[in-house]
């Protein structure tokens, strides 16, 4: 999602090729109504909530709870979130919500361009919200958990098998094991949880 240079739209409209496209379900459906992938199947292949995480041997605040978890957005120092689905939810829904897009505003980053966690790990931002299955690689930091269920939102990342790849049956082939139970232990492993149920036309 995004525009930035690596953004999967913003590939596509340069000319790169893809035979296998996997994305946020809604941005998905968007580029095929838009013609710019023909997808007669979309399997949805997992969920992934958003987590928080903070710099490596810094204090880990009390996210377990709905209020513990407020009080611990107000006492950040700054606050950082992606640009994409999970960044979204929280400066558009999550934030309004509980009352407090004025007071934390000033101190809240939108991340274009690369890993929110990256920027926590050198201490550009002291919280830093997105989806768990992105944090996880990042060197640097710890996932205090996820947001307290209440408030938790799941991102449905989805594939599909582009007609305009130059071997369509083998491209619909990886995203049919990518949906099987076989795949979904090494789903689990980076932070996401199986949830594939076919989408057609």
């Amino acid at each position: 999602m995004g525009t930035t240079p690596e953004a999967i739209p913003v590939r596509l409209e340069r000319g790169e090729r893809a035979d296998v496209l996997i994305m946020v379900g809604r941005a998905l459906e968007q580029l095929d109504s838009q013609k710019r992938v023909t997808c007669s199947l979309r399997i949805d292949l997992a969920r992934s909530g958003i987590g928080v995480a903070v710099r490596k041997g810094a204090p880990r605040p009390d996210i377990s709870t709905s209020d513990a978890f407020r009080k611990t957005l107000l006492a950040a120092a700054s606050i950082a979130y992606s640009d994409s689905a999970s960044g979204e939810y929280l400066s558009k829904v999550l934030f309004p919500r509980l009352g407090l897009s004025g007071r934390i505003e000033a101190k809240s980053r939108k991340i274009e361009g690369e890993p929110v966690g990256q920027v926590v790990a050198r201490g550009a931002a002291e919280l830093g919200f997105q989806q768990i299955s992105e944090l996880l690689p990042v060197p640097g930091i710890e996932l205090l958990g996820s947001l307290p269920a209440e408030f938790q939102e799941y991102t449905v990342f989805s594939a599909c098998a582009n007609a305009k790849s130059a071997d369509p049956v083998a491209a619909q082939a990886l995203v049919n094991f990518l949906a099987s139970p076989e795949a979904a232990a090494a789903i689990r492993k980076s932070g996401m949880e199986p949830a594939s149920i076919p989408q057609g036309k």
